[in-house]
């Protein structure tokens, strides 16, 4: 797919929807943020990373030194507005120049490359239109299927595979993804990991899914169709069809239901 063209349009479309917005209308999909938070969001997370790549930051003192520098929230519309066009030009900059497998640092430690970041921010401003979309009570606009397939690989290869070094994972199902064509499926093992952080001392119970084994038998189905499946699985609603055994069906509904921001 031509990623910084999602990107661009995504995000286009994202700041389109919020400009006539009430600035306190909540975000369903993430009701701590009001319509203004999500804008400036995404505005934030454009500059940041346009820093991180234009900078060439791998170490935590060099990533330290690009959040120092980033703006404040401007406080008029119009001027978020102008500030979201400009992260957003700048982003789409910076991934044009560098190539997928240079290093740059990243939140998630198996890919400390620019590729992840450019991965990463496709099915971000995605996932944060559609958030404006359902801010604004409107219709989702439909997410193209190379788009959906590659969020919800995203989904099983990062997002919900998170795992402390000092955790243990206990697996409790297997189910598969498929989309209702037939033509695109992922087989997924959930389960939760545990443990005491060891700083904060505090306990965790917390769920996770990640790629199941090759040849591995689903104990339960989600089918749906890909743009309702990539809905789903970032948390932001679709509909998708349950099936099998309940306790699998829990398992990854656990993973769901967690969301994501």
């Amino acid at each position: 797919m031509d990623r910084l063209a999602v990107i661009d349009q995504e995000s286009a479309r994202f700041a389109e929807v919020l400009t006539d917005v009430a600035p306190d209308t909540r975000v369903p999909t993430c009701p701590e943020w009001d319509a203004r938070d999500l804008l400036w969001h995404l505005t934030e997370v454009h500059l940041f990373w346009a820093g991180i790549l234009n900078s060439g930051a791998r170490t935590d003192a060099e990533v330290a030194a690009v959040d120092e520098g980033m703006p404040g929230r401007p406080e008029h519309l119009q001027e978020l507005l102008e500030l979201r066009a400009h992260a957003t030009a700048s982003l789409i900059a910076a991934l044009r120049d560098i190539a997928d497998d240079e290093p740059r640092w990243s939140w998630w430690g198996p890919d400390q490359t620019a590729g992840f970041t450019r991965r990463m921010q496709t099915y971000e401003a995605t996932m944060h239109r559609v958030d404006a979309e359902r801010t604004a009570g409107l219709k989702v606009t439909p997410i193209a299927d190379e788009v959906a397939y590659g969020a919800i690989d995203h989904c099983a290869d990062v997002m919900w595979a998170y795992l402390p070094e000092w955790a243990k994972y206990t697996p409790r199902a297997v189910v598969e993804l498929r989309t209702d064509d037939e033509e695109h499926s992922w087989t997924i093992e959930a389960g939760r990991w545990h443990g005491t952080g060891p700083e904060s001392g505090n306990d965790f119970d917390e769920p996770r899914a990640v790629r199941a084994a090759t040849g591995a038998d689903p104990d339960a189905h989600f089918t749906g169709t890909a743009h309702d499946l990539a809905l789903w699985a970032w948390g932001r609603g679709g509909h998708v069809m349950p099936w099998g055994d309940d306790v699998a069906i829990v398992a990854m509904q656990d993973v769901i239901d967690a969301g994501i921001q």
